[in-house]
């Protein structure tokens, strides 16, 4: 199992937002995290990444406990994320947002290079001279995701990637997800639920900061009455 979380609580203040959260993420899957705005998504990702201690519980990444550890070891152990404000580096090129994030694997075998990029990110190419804060939010998204994916990470952490974008860049970035998860494992925390269900292989449903179901992509697809009970707007 790449990815493992076993009862997670997480506090903002007096405010109690994760309750207990277990989910698991095997090597190859896609795996869904799906939930309303406020539900606990970003937090549970902000809780893998370390931006958010957990009260209790535990986070292991291939095995070793990761929870309560820094941002930038909890990075170098090989978990890319792409946050949902992208934080892209507004006074840097493209090029120049791709180089300062490359870190090829320590065992030599590098699969995503700055070039690597421009030939999958068709739409980032021509913009590669281009400031990161003059482009439009689906380019930035798109960038947000190749700059992680330039760190070769083991494990990479999607944060609402449709959140924003026009349906054309959706479309656009929902093929580009799928070709990434033939040599990525990926845990993507998504309210667009149509989106997130046809590229994952599991998912699960958080709502007030507890998970209330999981299941097979089937089964969530087959499932109305949770979609409707958790999911609906």
């Amino acid at each position: 199992m790449i990815l493992e979380l076993h009862d997670i609580h997480v506090y903002y203040g007096e405010s109690y937002v994760l309750q207990g959260i277990s989910l698991r993420v095997a090597k190859g899957e896609l795996v869904c995290l799906l939930g309303r705005n406020g539900a606990g998504k970003t937090t549970t990702m902000r809780a893998i990444m370390g931006y958010a201690s957990p009260k209790a519980g535990s986070i292991k990444f291939m095995g070793e406990e990761i929870a309560g550890s820094p941002v930038f070891e909890v990075v170098r152990k090989g978990i890319g994320y792409v946050p949902e404000d992208r934080r892209i580096f507004s006074t840097l090129t493209v090029e120049e947002n791709l180089e300062v994030a490359f870190r090829p694997k320590k065992n030599g075998e590098t699969l995503w290079t700055p070039e690597k990029v421009f030939d999958v990110f068709s739409l980032l190419k021509p913009l590669r001279n281009k400031k990161g804060g003059k482009l439009s939010g689906g380019e930035q998204q798109l960038l947000a995701i190749a700059r992680a994916l330039v760190s070769n990470p083991g494990l990479i952490l999607l944060d609402e990637p449709c959140e924003g974008l026009a349906p054309v860049i959706v479309e656009f970035l929902g093929e580009i997800i799928k070709e990434l998860k033939k040599d990525m494992t990926i845990l993507l925390a998504e309210q667009n639920a149509c989106f997130a269900l046809n590229l994952a292989d599991r998912g699960y449903i958080i709502e007030k900061g507890r998970i209330c179901y999981e299941g097979s992509r089937d089964e969530l697809i087959a499932n109305e009455e949770v979609q409707c009970r958790y999911l609906a707007v």
